[in-house]
């Protein structure tokens, strides 16, 4: 498999935490829930941190104490990119086996359903799951979802 980019994961992970279905049925079988709710949090509030850890050793005239704060703020502005970069990750991830499975259910119900769907993969990741999960809990009626939640 080729080597990504470090840019090329963030977007991945941007793509997928748009992608990934944000529902209570699945944050306990995944972390991604979390991990998207965290990273949509440190994206909105890191940068307000890491410029008040620096402002305010200039406003209180602690220069001597500049360079802790500018690590301070350089660790507050890598939090959400460590997020996305996990997410990008894991969005790359071949499924296991039992999931690979639970996947071609799914799939396999939204397309009987007659709903237009890509074609299945013959190795899945988690970026094709969760557009699979998307589309199954836009499309599919919660009778049909109760199967497998």
């Amino acid at each position: 498999m080729k080597e990504r980019s470090i840019w090329q994961q963030f977007r991945d992970g941007q793509d997928y935490m748009t992608t990934w279905p944000m529902r209570k049925e699945l944050a306990a079988m995944f972390p991604e829930h979390r991990y998207i709710k965290a990273t949509r949090f440190a994206i909105r509030v890191m940068p307000a941190v890491a410029v008040i850890s620096i402002l305010s050793q200039m406003v209180f005239q602690h220069y001597s104490s500049l360079p802790q704060a500018m690590v301070m703020a350089l660790f507050a502005l890598s939090m959400p990119l460590q997020g996305l970069w996990w997410l990008g990750k894991r969005s790359r991830t071949t499924l296991p086996p039992s999931l690979a499975t639970w996947y071609r259910e799914i799939h396999g119900k939204i397309v009987t359903e007659g709903y237009a769907l890509q074609p299945m993969k013959a190795q899945p990741r988690y970026v094709e799951l969760a557009m699979v999960l998307n589309r199954a809990f836009k499309k599919l009626d919660d009778t049909e979802l109760e199967r497998w939640f």
